[in-house]
């Protein structure tokens, strides 16, 4: 479509009056049409990372003979009669995939047009947003779109954006950015699996030494579950045990037995009550923080914790 059929389509609409979208704090004024999928140019300041290509998804364009839902674009800020992808680039994708193999009936893509080019952080919060809404904030995607954000806009946006705090944030990236490191994966979308699994161990046990033993013997196939990393934080702290698993010859297993035949912590009592306190909440998931955001019942029982726990250290260090 071409800027003069752009402006008609616009001015048609805006007689009916252009709907109204709130989209968290952003509000857009937008309108529906149908482009040539040549109109449509994507976004080089997109949050995600990785593929694009999808056939169950092509399967699903054929089956629903076009897309089901618009795109969401913007008049393109220097291309004329183009439109920059805000939400939809892996629709966009898989359709032109469609249209390089000869279905030329999936062309002309339906989008939902705004009707100015937003700002940077405000198509940021947009994208972030309709994401979150269609609950696709897996533990696969919002390290990456930390990092991604990260490298856009810098640790105090990309914080603000994401509402979480720098320390949070700097966490989601230092998990993905070592995910990058385990190569090799039947599953490569696994590698934040292994990397948050690895990342639960304390960062004073957890050495590049360490670090690099575990890569190397999850690479070989030593390895093969990425929950047996939790049996580090057993493994870690006893030399022997240590010692073994950092050989060449040491796995996760072999080393436990080391750990068997060395004085073994007592984990039944108080002391052990609090360890799995302790792990249990490591474990809560940051979307599950961010929804529980405000919770007054939680902040309460919070607060009786810290005074219990305030006490019981009076007690036992008097």
């Amino acid at each position: 479509m071409n800027q003069p059929e752009a402006a008609a389509a616009r001015s048609n609409v805006v007689g009916f009056g252009l709907q109204e979208r709130r989209l968290g704090s952003t509000i857009l004024r937008t309108y529906r049409h149908k482009v040539d999928i040549d109109d449509l140019v994507p976004n080089d300041r997109q949050p995600r990372l990785g593929p694009k290509e999808d056939e169950e998804l092509q399967r699903q364009i054929e089956a629903n003979e076009g897309l089901f839902e618009p795109l969401l674009v913007e008049p393109h800020p220097h291309l004329e009669g183009k439109f920059r992808i805000i939400d939809g680039e892996r629709r966009w994708t898989n359709s032109g995939k469609l249209v390089a193999q000869g279905r030329d009936q999936f062309r002309q893509i339906p989008v939902e047009i705004t009707d100015r080019t937003l700002t940077d952080e405000e198509r940021l919060r947009v994208w972030i947003y309709i994401h979150r809404q269609r609950k696709e904030w897996d533990a696969r995607e919002k390290e990456m779109v930390a990092y991604r954000l990260v490298d856009l806009i810098g640790r105090a946006s990309a914080a603000n954006i994401l509402g979480i705090s720098i320390r949070e944030l700097v966490k989601l990236v230092e998990v993905y950015e070592l995910s990058s490191r385990f190569l090799g994966l039947r599953d490569p979308a696994g590698a934040i699996t292994w990397a948050r699994e690895l990342m639960g161990v304390s960062k004073k046990l957890l050495t590049p030494t360490v670090v690099d033993a575990v890569i190397q013997k999850v690479a070989s196939k030593r390895i093969t579950n990425s929950k047996d990393l939790r049996k580090l934080r057993a493994i870690l702290p006893d030399p022997v045990a240590r010692a073994h698993f950092l050989s060449k010859q040491g796995d996760i297993d072999s080393a436990m037995l080391r750990l068997d035949a060395s004085p073994m912590k007592d984990k039944s009592g108080l002391g052990g009550d609090l360890d799995a306190a302790i792990e249990s909440m490591k474990r809560v998931p940051w979307t599950t923080l961010s929804n529980l955001r405000g919770n007054r019942e939680l902040l309460q029982k919070i607060e009786d914790a810290e005074a219990l726990l305030k006490s019981l250290r009076k007690t036992l260090a008097s």
